[in-house]
């Protein structure tokens, strides 16, 4: 009996090996990235009306990543106009990416944080590389760290090598790469996924040559990229082609979706674009084909790693003792309940003491004056005084 103990020791530390081995990789897999947060850069760079499409490729890109976990204050909105308030739109506070109408991307929610003329080549740079006036707000700050993952997406009106603001100024391929350059010499970034939507969108990526990019683009130099989903009651149309089929792919994607980017690179070939989009990966150093959709669209949650045992058993007699008793509740509330909203909403509006207007009580004494005038005449007015 006791010769047979070391074997069995023997056997248990032979299994026990892969099982630890296993759980490393299946460690290892989950933080694969190596980031910790999420971060994204929306711009929209085209003003006027008929460039409708540009505003609602941003906006449905801002949508997307919402919904994939990504909180407003992580993400840096610039829309050089506003479409839902211009006076052509036939359905204000509105701004639709299909034209059936259904899907409201301006929403109720929407939180700009560069609009009109603050969208700019110099602000968006400045939000880059982080070289902003201290007295900047928040909002306006891209925040991030050596351990951020950073969305930058980019759709506007471009040529061969430059990206136009506004029909007055361009940003060119070159001050776009610097600007990544001095982003990863400052340790902001982990990995930068950058997509741009305009016409000859490669030449953007080309002068890129800081570590850990991947730049997507809807056209090769030389093509136009082409827009989509025309709508004749309000005389535009509402989308780009690439960002439309590419929206139409994130929106199959949850947040636990294990989808890779090998087939983001393949949702809009050039029968759907008309123009060729293209990619590159030569600056990445993972495979594209580990690399989740969520892993830059979505957002990481804080885990904190312990080799304690915690009992989640507690004794509640022990915790409602802590409690003081006007904190313990006689009723669980309801979620809807707890949300200060639904009690403003249900509350019955007070009554007012009523009040006379400022300028009632002096109306009141011209008329009665008026009244004894057009009576008595002026010379009774002696009677008064």
């Amino acid at each position: 009996m006791a010769a047979a103990l070391p074997a069995v020791a023997l056997l248990l530390g032979c299994c026990g090996a892969p099982l630890a081995s296993g759980v490393q990789d299946q460690a290892e897999q989950f933080f694969r990235s190596g980031h910790t947060n999420n971060w994204a850069v929306l711009v929209c760079t085209s003003r006027f009306w008929f460039n409708y499409r540009h505003v609602a490729n941003t906006l449905s890109v801002y949508r997307s990543v919402k919904r994939l976990g990504i909180p407003d204050s992580h993400i840096v909105l610039m829309l050089a106009d506003d479409m839902a308030c211009n006076p052509r739109n036939p359905k204000p506070a509105t701004v639709f990416s299909h034209k059936n109408m259904e899907l409201n991307v301006y929403g109720d929610d929407v939180e700009v944080d560069y609009r009109s003329y603050e969208v700019t080549v110099e602000n968006f740079l400045r939000v880059l590389t982080g070289r902003i006036p201290p007295s900047t707000p928040r909002s306006k700050r891209l925040l991030s760290d050596d351990r951020s993952n950073i969305l930058i997406y980019m759709t506007g009106h471009g040529g061969n090598g430059f990206l136009k603001f506004q029909d007055s100024e361009e940003i060119t391929n070159v001050e776009l790469a610097d600007a990544f350059e001095q982003m990863w010499q400052k340790r902001r970034y982990n990995e930068l996924l950058f997509i741009i939507d305009t016409c000859q969108g490669a030449s953007m990526y080309e002068r890129f040559y800081s570590p850990n990019i991947m730049a997507l683009a809807s056209s090769q130099v030389g093509e136009d990229s082409l827009s989509h989903q025309p709508d004749l009651g309000i005389g535009v149309h509402l989308m780009d082609r690439y960002t439309f089929y590419v929206l139409e792919f994130l929106e199959e994607i949850h947040p636990a979706s294990q989808t890779n980017m090998n087939d983001l690179f393949q949702v809009c070939p050039k029968s759907l674009c008309v123009s060729t989009p293209g990619h590159r990966t030569d600056l990445f150093q993972r495979d594209p084909q580990n690399v989740l959709i969520t892993d830059f669209f979505g957002s990481v949650r804080k885990v904190e790693i312990t080799t304690e045992t915690i009992s989640l058993d507690r004794d509640l007699t022990v915790f409602e003792n802590e409690l003081p008793k006007d904190e313990l509740a006689t009723e669980p509330l309801k979620y809807a309940d707890q949300l200060p909203v639904a009690q403003i909403i249900h509350q019955k509006p007070k009554q007012k003491d009523w009040h006379p207007p400022g300028g009632f009580i002096l109306g009141l004494w011209a008329l009665i004056i008026m009244v004894f005038f057009k009576t008595y005449g002026i010379k009774h007015m002696k009677h008064i005084f």
